[in-house]
This record gives C-alpha cells, sequence and structure tokens, in this order.
C-alpha cells in the first residue's frame, strides 16, 4: 500500500468520525435524571448543593457496582418523564413507579422499593375518612405522579397539579384544597414534619414498585443495573439505605 492510499484511508476515518454516530459511539458518560423534590427519595443537599436522597445514593452505588459512570441531573418530574421516553436522558431514578403503559415507552429495571399511594388532609379535617370521601373534593398532586392519575379516578374531584409535590402539601395546609394523594412513605415525611396540621387518612390503596427508567435505545444497560441491583440487596445495602433515608 503506497502512502497516498494511507492517508486517503487516515482522512476518511477522521472524517467519519465528525458524524453522530462516532460521537455517540464515544460517548461514556451517562445522563440521570431526578426531579430532587420529593423527600426522603430526591433531595438537594443544603450543605453540598449535590443531588441527594434514598434513589440518588441507590444510583451512585449501582454505578459503581456497574461500572458506569454517571452524571445526576435535576429536572422536574414532567420533563423528566418525557426526556426519559425520548431518550434525552440515558436513565432516571426519580420514586418512578413502574406501570404498563409506561414500559410502552421505557424500559424498567427490577423494582427496588414497593410504595402506594395515600390520602392526606388538615388535622382539622374530620368529614374525610378515606380515597372514597374525596368525591366532588379539590384533590392536589405532583403533575405526572401516579397519585394524579389516581386523583382522576375519584368521581368529581376537582384536581389541582403542582410541579413540586412540597407545593401541593403546602397548598393543603394553607387550606386551599382539600386533600393530597401522594406516596406512602412522601407523605409520611410531610406529616411528621408538620403533626399539629396534617394526617394521612385510610390506608395504602395502591400496589406500587419503584425502578430505575431506562431509555429504550439503552436496552444493554438493563442486565448491568438489574445485575448490580441484586448484588446491593444481597449484600444488605438496601436495608441500610432504608433505614438511613425512611428510618425503615
Amino acid at each position: 500500500m503506497n502512502r497516498i492510499a494511507v492517508f486517503n484511508i487516515t482522512a476518511l476515518l477522521i472524517a467519519a468520525c465528525i458524524f453522530p454516530a462516532c460521537n455517540q459511539a464515544a460517548k461514556s458518560k451517562l445522563t440521570v435524571a431526578c426531579d430532587a423534590t420529593w423527600p426522603p427519595f430526591e433531595i438537594v443537599n443544603e450543605q453540598t448543593k449535590e443531588l441527594d436522597g434514598f434513589g440518588p445514593e441507590l444510583m451512585r452505588a449501582i454505578a459503581a457496582k456497574a461500572g458506569l459512570d454517571i452524571e445526576l441531573v435535576n429536572v422536574n418530574f414532567d420533563s423528566l418523564m418525557a426526556g426519559i421516553s425520548q431518550c434525552q436522558y440515558d436513565m432516571a431514578v426519580s420514586s418512578i413507579t413502574i406501570t404498563e403503559n409506561r414500559k410502552k415507552t421505557i424500559l424498567f429495571s427490577d423494582p427496588y422499593y414497593a410504595a402506594g399511594q395515600i390520602v392526606t388532609v388538615r388535622k382539622d379535617n374530620t368529614a374525610i375518612k378515606n380515597k372514597d370521601d374525596l368525591a366532588d373534593k379539590t384533590v392536589g398532586g405532583q403533575i405526572g405522579t401516579v397519585g394524579i392519575d389516581e386523583a382522576k379516578k375519584i368521581p368529581g374531584a376537582k384536581v389541582k397539579t403542582y410541579d413540586d409535590v412540597g407545593l401541593a402539601f403546602q397548598t393543603l395546609i394553607n387550606g386551599q384544597i382539600d386533600a393530597v394523594i401522594a406516596d406512602n412513605p412522601v407523605a409520611a415525611l410531610y406529616v411528621s414534619k408538620n403533626r399539629d396540621k396534617l394526617m394521612t387518612v385510610g390506608s395504602v390503596f395502591t400496589n406500587e414498585y419503584y425502578g430505575i427508567a431506562i431509555c429504550k435505545k439503552n436496552a444493554d444497560l438493563v442486565p448491568k443495573v438489574n445485575a448490580a441491583l441484586k448484588a446491593l440487596k444481597d449484600e444488605g445495602f438496601m436495608d441500610q439505605l432504608s433505614k438511613k433515608w425512611i428510618g425503615q
């Protein structure tokens, strides 16, 4: 092979890497979306200003175990769900309930936490004792969540959505809505901080499981994440995480 031929081949290879496919192949850092408004699962650490909570700590442990290079980014939940469906993000960890409808556009890891929906009301409200008493009431929750999906099923309920679940609970405290439907551990945290103002009523009325959401183009990540998740469960890490962030 002469020098001109070698030069031409080299030039072609360099030129080929200008195109997106080559750049995508060279990409190593994975973007993981997280909505840090869902304590104790996803929060911003007040001291470090880093994403923290059950979900981010779990995701970092999974990445370390699986040898993945990740970057956590804070995104509101509605944009997060749209972004992971469109593969704007590689993965997402944000207390995302695994549902059949979401499986149409998103891949999921194995479940990592069992949760369910519960109703929270003001402590002075004696009329609402469970979900069945919410007909014709004003019910709030975070946009894009299962809590809102459940609220929409209630006959005559006026549903109010919020970008931040904390705003929903604050609006409830202010007396502007009648109830909030949210994941049980999240509701329990807000009630614990406002015991003189809030209480949960009835029992958990759905069976849900959180999973790591994965872009459908990244199917190869599913077995890696699941293997790391299983190893962390076997090592007792999940129990430690639960005690640290949820107290149980």
